[in-house]
């Protein structure tokens, strides 16, 4: 359970949070231009059009920054722990916040989107190396 404040989904990020709980990343695509955007808005920030559509992507990126949080901001929060800025493959110019699963990130490194169920009415977005080790490194041997 996550205690503290929560992510609170409003007209524009509503369902990006429903289809996350579904199990879907996807992101808003302007119909009049074609831009990709995340965060959920009412126009684009390309050509001002109300138009758009969502569209599944793949939740990959790569890892633009990190940092190891040693004080617990919110109760419940475990401590140490890892909070990374991706850089979105699926929109360009876009970074996202999340959890990371693992040891700490190396720079640059490709990472995957993988949802948390917190309880029936909130799901995140985690993030983890793609090649599936925890810290990002394959095995030598």
């Amino acid at each position: 359970m996550l205690l503290g404040p929560r992510p609170e989904p409003d007209r524009d990020s509503a369902e990006w949070w429903e289809r996350l709980a579904r199990g879907e990343f996807a992101v808003q695509r302007c119909a009049a231009c074609g831009t990709a955007r995340l965060p959920a808005r009412a126009f684009c920030p390309s050509c001002r059009g109300e138009s758009w559509h969502w569209e599944r992507a793949e939740p990959e990126g790569v890892v633009e920054s990190w940092i190891v949080n040693h004080q617990p901001f919110l109760p419940g929060a475990g401590e140490p722990y890892v909070v990374v800025t991706v850089r979105l493959d699926a929109v360009p110019g876009c970074l996202v916040h999340g959890n990371w699963r693992g040891a700490p990130p190396q720079p640059a490194q490709r990472v995957r989107g993988v949802r948390r169920r917190i309880d029936d009415r909130l799901t995140l977005l985690d993030w983890e190396p793609v090649d599936g080790h925890p810290s990002g490194r394959t095995s030598s041997r």
